[in-house]
């Protein structure tokens, strides 16, 4: 008995296995959102010019690519750009940016039409006094 209590004691202590650790996942980046996002979440209209292409034979020729959300949509149906029943959002689009670029073009001619160093001369009236109180119009 007295061997056994010696072997009892004797015996090596068997290494305790180390607590297993739990890898704490770390938070993934918040991906930051994108001004189209943030105005979606906002219920606001959002648009952006994505692209402009311009024909290198013809500079006069080009396009632009432009990124809506649906609300931007829905502004321009209350608006009235919606004509036909058919009308897609590509066109509803379509018809706001041709009526912005005429507004634009109308106030720039406009412009240098009120500006009389600008005036085109093609519509210049020229008076020129004659004998007898008369005035030649050209």
């Amino acid at each position: 008995m007295l061997d056994k209590l010696k072997n009892l004691f004797a015996k090596k202590p068997e290494p305790k296995a180390e607590p297993e650790v739990k890898k704490v996942k770390e938070p993934k980046p918040k991906k930051e959102l994108s001004e189209k996002e943030k105005a979606t979440i906002n219920n606001e209209p959002y648009v952006a010019i994505t692209r402009v292409e311009i024909n290198p034979d013809n500079i006069h020729d080009g396009a632009f690519e432009l990124d809506w959300n649906e609300k931007f949509i829905v502004n321009l149906i209350k608006a009235g750009y919606k004509i036909r029943p058919d009308d897609t959002d590509e066109v509803i689009a379509d018809r706001w940016l041709q009526q912005i670029c005429r507004t634009i073009a109308l106030e720039m001619y406009e412009g240098t039409q009120t500006d009389p160093e600008n005036r085109d001369v093609r519509y210049q009236v020229h008076k020129k006094k004659l004998d007898n109180g008369r005035t030649e119009v050209s």
